[in-house]
């Protein structure tokens, strides 16, 4: 799986210029997978991904036996994204998940994280900022990813980075499905709690770190719609 996601995510993002550039406009039905794949030169499962991806990011909306359309996000209410993992795995567990693992992992790596890895956590949330003015929701969160992957990478606790990457792949959804709900406003906040993140695991305090952690996937769960 993780061999293939440098090709969803190209194949995502071309998709999403298409959006962006206007060459699929809102409301548009997008061509059969037959013809984008064709299109875009990529095999029809790599495909499914990458559309499973921008409905998840609130771009488009499947419909049976209509197809798959460009969603206007002017004209239809701010909802979070489709679940993928509905069947399996409600949401609300996944992000109580992260909520165990993720701000120890953060607590055990402000003791030993190196400069290079503070420097890789500040490019990756100006990466995460940029993309989101830009609208480069594909890029934007893969910015994320990156940042929360930095603090799982230095955390010396080999077990707890071992169940993270377990369950990557439902970590990976829940970053992207609160999305389409999140006004600028909580980006905003989002970016700062990032900056904060940092600013803790900088000063070695290990307790804030963890709590700067706590609060900012508490706060992303609002945005899809876990209380």
């Amino acid at each position: 799986m993780q061999t293939k996601m440098p090709v969803i995510e190209t194949v995502a993002r071309q998709i999403q210029d298409m959006i962006r550039d206007g060459a699929l406009r809102p409301g548009d039905r997008i061509p059969s997978q037959r013809v984008l794949s064709e299109r875009l030169k990529v095999s029809r499962p790599s495909l499914r991904e990458a559309l499973l991806t921008l409905e998840t990011l609130g771009l488009l909306r499947t419909y049976p036996a209509r197809g798959t359309f460009v969603v206007d996000r002017d004209a239809e209410p701010a909802a979070p994204g489709a679940w993928r993992y509905g069947d399996d795995f409600d949401i609300a567990d996944v992000f109580r998940t992260r909520l165990v693992i993720e701000p120890e992992l953060c607590r055990v790596a402000a003791g030993v994280i190196t400069d290079a890895q503070l420097a890789e956590l500040e490019a990756a949330n100006a990466r995460f900022d940029r993309a989101w003015r830009d609208a480069d929701l594909v890029t934007h969160v893969e910015a994320d990813l990156a940042f929360h992957r930095v603090v799982v990478d230095a955390s010396p606790n080999r077990l707890l980075r071992r169940l993270y990457y377990s369950v990557h792949d439902l970590l990976t959804e829940s970053q992207r499905q609160p999305i389409p709900n999140t006004a600028q406003d909580r980006m905003a906040q989002s970016i700062e709690e990032h900056a904060a993140i940092v600013a803790a695991l900088r000063a070695r305090d290990a307790d804030r770190a963890a709590m700067r952690m706590r609060v900012h996937i508490g706060n992303t769960a609002l945005c899809a719609g876990i209380r």
